[in-house]
């Protein structure tokens, strides 16, 4: 062990599905791991995670300066609906609005559409009688013979938590606030969440659903985060520890506790947040983010080197990624598609007699059947290691071993033997199947955002994206890649990237004609007070950069837009600037703006973060000469439906300006980067592998 403290010891900790990835930066030098998640208590690998990237270090536990930590478990409870017995009480007469939706088809010509089910049973929604109308006045009194009784209700229930919504609560949240008190006082121990706290935004299903949604993982992952504390400081670990959020900051554990649906896209933002810094290094300024996991695929577009975030998202969209078919959080979050299409992704056959992909996946426990843990179903895995793309002896360095008998067998069983194929089809099969389902995730992603997709560099990372980006970017029409140094443990690496911050959102409508002045600087004060109240524990700097945004619209239309404001406090002529900020955002979305008509501001945004760090742009490296693999193996080749003879390279063995032609697979212990005949690769001077169209 050291002798000494070193200078900054920081460790970024992502739970995924299927691994936990662990990565400890040490004065600049990176180490890191790859642990089977443990599901039964999830910390656990953690501890034994960092325990095995300290000793690799050479440092004492007790020298980590920090500890930053992601997670999916608040999203998997979401999606896989495992959560606390939960109640959500509202104002009478919209007690069937998380049932109601938008009333928006999210498919028109689908007569058989099939809405998601909403996340608490009308059995456990209970409505008590007040009214407020949308500026905040009192319409009818909290009447409070029907709060007890909805109390005793809750009471009787056996509800470990609570979520309360009430119409307009985000203009005025003291009706809320009174029925927490009223709940607490008979049931101290009751997990209560309040919509005004957690998403004080208009539109009530959106705001309904996020305060039911906190309220519905809150209990879980209050435990989780209480014992992970605790077990890290009986190991040694007594550094702070922080969260990273679905907005790319980093606040407290005691936040994240108490709202825990901010965590909800937290492990996919530190892989947003680790491509954005990529793209600075590399000066892209149009990049498509591709984290594929072992049980989710995420993408992402990063324009100007800023991830694109939104106020609103969706999470589990059950219809062919359609908009409107998920569970919507209406959360300040770094926007992506994300999809159950992940190494440990289970393979069928449906009633079509068509192999299908996900959602399920067989996760670490049992884990692909060539995992030899019990697994018995196929998997994206067992179908990369059949078609020659993994090594069964080095898989995750060595610590994995891998049954190809297992994986052939599982192929043969559940997918050749229904539809007359043999195990080297099916696994071709089941490849094409969630490569097509990623590629057409992007694509809609790419539309639904008014871009072309083909003028993107990828930056993939994650442990199955390097292996499956090659036939992506084949599929999508992108000619250039990029796989990081440190590619398997992306999101655990973005983690220490990700500067300390929070973002503060409501809504609070205000006519630009009639602009309150005093108001608008009240509310920005507060909501700047909110945000540094998150932030204030971790921040290194007395000079927070502050970002302003307000979203726009023309009075009577259904949807806003961002604006930013370029400036602190308002002031007389405020209202004129804002106007023509608006008008200029408008044509950019849409072509032209509309004379005459009345704008208004229906959100504001207040975000303080910590600032960015300055890089230094790495050169291109001119090609050198073509690198001769020390090893090959057949490897099946997508594209041309034939197994070829592929170079296996270690990529720890290449050097700068090195050319590996494709079919190539570059190995390394947390992932593999296949290359397909159409592709090469030059390793750059900051270990990042630039992989072009040859």
């Amino acid at each position: 062990m050291a002798n000494s403290a070193p200078r900054n010891c920081r460790v970024g900790v992502d739970i995924g599905g299927t691994f936990t990835d662990i990565a400890l930066d040490l004065d600049g030098t990176l180490h890191s791991t790859k642990i089977l998640t443990d599901y039964t208590a999830p910390e656990r690998a953690i501890l034994a995670g960092v325990k095995s990237v300290a000793t690799t270090a050479g440092i004492a536990l007790s020298d980590i300066d920090i500890l930053i930590h992601g997670t999916t478990l608040a999203t998997n409870a979401l999606i896989e609906r495992r959560g606390a017995k939960t109640a959500f009480i509202t104002t009478e007469g919209f007690r069937d609005v998380l049932e109601m939706r938008t009333e928006n088809r999210f498919e028109q010509y689908d007569l058989n559409i099939a809405l998601p089910p909403a996340l608490i049973a009308r059995a456990d929604r209970h409505v008590v009688r007040e009214r407020i109308d949308a500026t905040g006045k009192v319409l009818l009194p909290l009447d409070e013979a029907s709060v007890a009784a909805v109390v005793e209700q809750i009471a009787a229930g056996g509800y470990e938590s609570v979520a309360i919504g009430l119409i307009h609560a985000y203009a005025n949240g003291d009706h809320e606030a009174r029925v927490r008190a009223a709940l607490l006082e008979r049931l101290p121990h009751l997990s209560v969440s309040i919509s005004s706290e957690v998403s004080p935004q208009m539109r009530e299903f959106e705001r309904f659903n996020t305060v039911c949604a906190n309220a519905y993982v809150k209990p879980a992952i209050k435990s989780y985060l209480d014992r992970l504390v605790v077990s890290l400081k009986e190991i040694g670990v007594g550094c702070p520890v922080f969260m990273i959020h679905s907005g790319g900051g980093i606040v407290s554990v005691e936040s994240a506790s108490e709202f825990p649906v901010r965590l909800v896209e937290s492990g996919p933002a530190g892989g947003a947040i680790f491509a954005a810094d990529i793209a600075r290094h590399h000066g892209l300024d149009t990049v498509l983010s591709f984290d594929m996991g072992g049980t989710t695929a995420k993408i992402c577009l990063i324009e100007n080197q800023v991830p694109k975030t939104a106020k609103t998202f969706e999470v589990a969209r059950t219809y062919r990624f359609r908009k409107g078919s998920g569970m919507p959080i209406s959360i300040p979050v770094v926007e992506m598609v994300e999809i159950g299409a992940g190494g440990g992704s289970i393979a069928s056959v449906d009633a079509m007699r068509q192999i299908r992909v996900g959602p399920h996946s067989a996760a670490s426990e049992p884990g692909p059947a060539c995992y030899q843990r019990g697994g018995t179903r196929p998997t994206v895995t067992d179908a990369d290691l059949i078609l020659g793309k993994l090594d069964p002896d080095n898989f995750a360095g060595g610590a994995i071993p891998l049954s190809i008998e297992a994986s052939r067998s599982a192929m043969t069983n559940e997918i050749g033997s229904v539809i007359n194929l043999d195990a080297e089809a099916a696994a071709y099969g089941t490849c094409e199947m969630v490569d097509e389902n990623m590629a057409n995730a992007g694509r809609v992603h790419a539309v639904e955002n008014g871009k072309d997709i083909s003028d993107f560099t990828m930056i993939t990372f994650g442990g199955a994206g390097p292996l499956h980006a090659a036939r992506l970017c084949e599929k999508m029409g992108i000619s250039t890649f990029l796989v990081p140094p440190g590619a398997g443990v992306g999101s655990a690496i973005g983690f220490l990237k990700a500067p300390f911050g929070y973002e503060s959102v409501r809504s609070a409508v205000f006519s630009l004609s009639r602009f309150d002045v005093a108001e608008a600087n009240r509310l920005l004060a507060v909501m700047r007070d909110e945000a540094m109240r998150f932030v204030e524990g971790g921040l290194e700097t007395a000079d927070p950069v502050i970002e302003r945004t307000v979203f726009m619209r023309y009075a009577g239309q259904g949807w806003d837009i961002p604006v930013s404001l370029p400036f602190g406090e308002f002031d007389a002529a405020s209202a004129a600037r804002v106007v023509e900020l608006f008008e200029q955002e408008y044509a950019r979305f849409f072509g032209r703006a509309i004379e005459g008509l009345e704008i208004e501001i229906v959100s504001w945004s207040v975000k303080v973060s910590s600032p960015l760090a300055e890089v230094t742009r790495v050169p291109p490296v001119a090609a050198g000469a073509v690198v001769e693999p020390p090893l090959r193996r057949k490897v099946f080749d997508a594209a041309s439906h034939v197994y070829l003879d592929a170079g296996i390279h270690n990529r720890t063995d290449l050097k700068p300006g090195d050319v590996v032609n494709g079919p190539a697979v570059i190995v390394e212990r947390e992932t593999s980067t296949l290359l397909t005949s159409s592709f090469k690769a030059i390793p750059q001077n900051d270990g990042c592998l630039l992989v072009t169209r040859r």
